[in-house]
This record gives structure tokens, C-alpha cells and sequence, in this order.
């Protein structure tokens, strides 16, 4: 008999499962809560926040341009005017591709974390060459880094994923430092609002991820890219060095842009939301659905469905296809396990841990408020380019 993707990612201790009438959010957050008409609190919450921080076609265009402006001026002079992350992905090539398309000169950065599929790396390669585009790889040390994930699928939360997402941000912000120019995000609210705080809290708090190595790891983090809240708010708030979230401001149709880039520069899809990298493929694929009742795509599908982009019945049988098949996850698991140097006991008994969360270990939310934090991360995405670079908003 096979189960269904409804009921094999419900939290397992949960008696009264309940998803979203709206959009496909389901109980497996376990912080979710509904409306009298079964809306869920991320539909809701996306639709308040989009119509504060997103702009009218109009008016993004015209923003776009300025910023565009700003940073060739800003730029003159120098080898680059601003920085993109690159992985391979949907988000980071079409960034590249507008960055160009726009009269920009970008350097491109890519963090080798030891798990690059074979296809990320040829995207990576294929576009950058396309395009023109310089590349900067930082191969991080692998011996430390494997200690932190272990660290951190030994602390059994379902945000195992932060060690790479923290290390990417600080590289980043560093080479800004270095080079001077603005740095350009893929990251985007219209494809990605929705992404539930108990799923994927800590990658802005190096209180906690410190605090998971210190207790679960076992080596010395030397060269890992990293810095402390002060330094971040010394970034952000004196040097100004605030990502500029372009796709935030050009329309964003997901599959029309995989369309273009197929097209265009000869892009292969991988098959899945940042499936580009072995270790996230596993994680979101293996991980977090067998031990933790998390399908990720639930969030990513909401965001489509709220922006449009998807009805709820096309998400709904989305996730009835499991794109992750039983030989590639299989294959991944060995990998996996063997990567990490592990045994299969030993993976076995890290499946078999309790369930966390990043409530269990020390954090900044202790300190700040959840809704503090977001409303500070929310007025700082809305200064407009123009009037952060008159509140001093220097990096060079």
C-alpha cells in the first residue's frame, strides 16, 4: 500500500492533521495556526508583508535603475561594481544573467563546500564563461566543515543546512569589503516568503551555531567563514553593506525564467530547489521528511501558489511526484554516510535521536524578541537603494 505525501510528512506524534485551505502549509510546522476560514498564518502573513516590502511594476523598475546607476557610479574605477553568489541554481543564474543584461560587472563567488554535484558545477562554469563573468571559488576545509554538520545532525534540528548558508553570507560580505562593490542576492521573496521560523531559524545567529559546535564537535573552526552578530551589525549598519535583493525587483515567473536560462545560456535544471548540491538533495529529500515530517517543497509551492504563479490543486499534485528516486536516494545515502566518515550504525543512531529544536540550545532570540528581529530585518529591506547610500551607506 503506498502512503500518501499527505500523510508520510505529518508530524508523526500529530493526532489532528490539518494543511492550510489556501495554500498547502501543513501541520508538519508545528507553529503554524489558521484562521476561521482554514487560511494558515504563512499565507496571511505572506500577503501583509509582500504589500509593504514589494513594489508596483512601475515603481520597481524605476528603483532598479537607480540602483543600477548608483553602483556603475560607485563602481568607476574599479574591476567590479558588485558581487553574486553563484551555486548553479535557478535564483543565482538568473541573477548573473540580469547582472549583465543590465550593464553591470559583476564578480562572481561560489563557496565549494565538498557536496557540488557534478551538473552545479558544469552550470557553474558554462554561465559564467557565457556571460563573461569572473569567478571566485573559496574551497573551504573540509575537515572543519564536516565537523560542524556532524555537529549539528548530532544536535538533531531541522536546520542542519545553516553551517553553508551562514559560511556563503560571510564570504560574501568579506570580498564586499575587499572589493568595494555591491552585493546582489538571489534571494527573493517572491519565490521564497514563505519558510516556517521552527524549519530553518539560526543561519543569522552565530551564538547558536557556535554553541552547536562547542558542544557537539570536536575540532578547532580556524578558517571557516564566519562572524559574530556585532561584526554583522557592523556591515549592515556602518558600512551600509546591505544586499540588494534584485529579484525582488523584476518580474519573476520561475518557470519562465528556467526557460530563458535553458535557452539563453544553456542551463540544465537538477531537479529539485537548491538540488544542485548532494548534501541539501539528501537533507531536504531524506532527512527531513524521515526524521523531522518536513517537505520543504510545501513552503516553496505555498509562496508560488500565493504569488500566483501555481493553484493550490497544480502544488497539491506537485508534491504527489517524488522527484528524489529510490536508486539516486540510495546512492546519496551511501555517499552521504561515507563523506562524512560515519558508519551505518552511527548514521542510524543519529536518525534515531530525539527530535530538536533550536529552542533547545543557546540563541540570540533569548536576547531579542522573534518579532523585534523581524521587524528590523523588514525596515532595512525597505530603505530604498538611493536612500541608504545617504544614510552613509559606504563600502569602500
Amino acid at each position: 500500500m503506498t502512503v500518501s505525501t499527505l500523510e508520510r510528512t505529518a508530524p508523526r506524534s500529530a493526532r489532528d492533521y490539518r494543511v492550510c485551505s489556501r495554500c498547502i502549509m501543513d501541520t508538519s510546522d508545528p507553529e503554524i495556526a489558521f484562521d476561521d476560514a482554514g487560511h494558515c498564518n504563512h499565507c496571511r502573513g505572506y500577503s501583509d508583508i509582500a504589500s509593504q516590502l514589494l513594489l508596483s511594476p512601475a515603481d520597481a523598475e524605476r528603483e532598479l535603475a537607480r540602483a543600477v546607476s548608483e553602483m556603475q557610479e560607485r563602481g568607476r574605477g574599479k574591476p567590479y561594481d558588485c558581487l553574486i553568489g553563484v551555486s548553479g541554481g535557478v535564483d543565482s543564474t538568473y541573477v548573473a544573467y540580469l547582472t549583465k543584461k543590465l550593464g553591470l560587472r559583476p564578480l562572481a563567488v561560489h563557496l565549494d563546500n565538498g557536496w557540488d554535484s557534478e551538473l552545479a558545477v558544469q552550470n557553474i562554469e558554462h554561465v559564467v564563461n557565457k556571460l563573461g563573468i569572473d569567478l571566485y571559488t573559496h574551497v573551504i576545509d573540509w575537515e572543519e566543515f564536516r565537523d560542524l554538520q556532524l555537529a549539528f545532525l548530532r544536535a538533531s534540528t531541522p536546520d542542519a543546512e545553516i553551517p553553508t548558508d551562514r559560511a556563503i553570507i560571510a564570504l560574501m560580505y568579506r570580498l564586499a569589503l575587499k572589493h568595494g562593490g555591491q552585493l546582489i542576492s538571489g534571494t527573493n521573496y517572491v519565490t521564497e516568503g514563505i519558510l516556517p521560523h521552527r524549519w530553518t531559524y539560526g543561519i543569522g545567529d552565530w551564538r547558536y551555531i557556535s554553541g552547536i559546535h562547542r558542544r557537539f564537535g570536536a575540532r578547532a573552526l580556524r578558517t571557516y567563514p564566519r562572524f559574530t552578530r556585532d561584526r554583522m551589525l557592523y556591515y549592515q549598519f556602518v558600512r551600509g553593506m546591505n544586499s540588494f535583493q534584485i529579484l525582488d525587483y523584476v518580474p519573476y515567473v520561475k518557470s519562465e525564467v528556467m526557460r530563458i536560462l535553458q535557452d539563453e545560456l544553456g542551463w540544465r535544471y537538477y531537479g529539485g530547489k537548491h538540488y544542485e548540491s548532494i548534501y541539501t538533495r539528501f537533507f531536504q529529500g531524506y532527512i527531513l521528511p524521515r526524521k523531522f515530517g518536513i517537505d520543504k517543497r510545501r513552503a516553496h509551492l505555498s509562496t508560488l501558489i500565493c504569488t500566483g504563479q501555481m493553484t493550490r490543486e497544480e502544488a497539491l499534485a506537485e508534491l504527489e511526484v517524488n522527484g528524489y528516486s529510490p536508486a539516486m536516494m540510495d546512492e546519496d545515502r551511501r555517499y552521504v554516510i561515507k563523506k562524512l566518515a560515519l558508519t551505518e550504525p552511527e548514521f542510524d543512531s543519529i536518525m534515531a535521536l530525539p527530535v530538536r529544536s533550536f529552542r533547545d540550545y543557546e540563541t540570540y532570540e533569548d536576547r531579542v524578541p522573534l518579532d523585534g528581529m523581524r521587524d528590523a530585518a523588514l525596515a532595512v529591506a525597505k530603505i530604498p537603494v538611493r536612500l541608504k547610500r545617504k544614510l552613509g551607506t559606504r563600502s569602500d
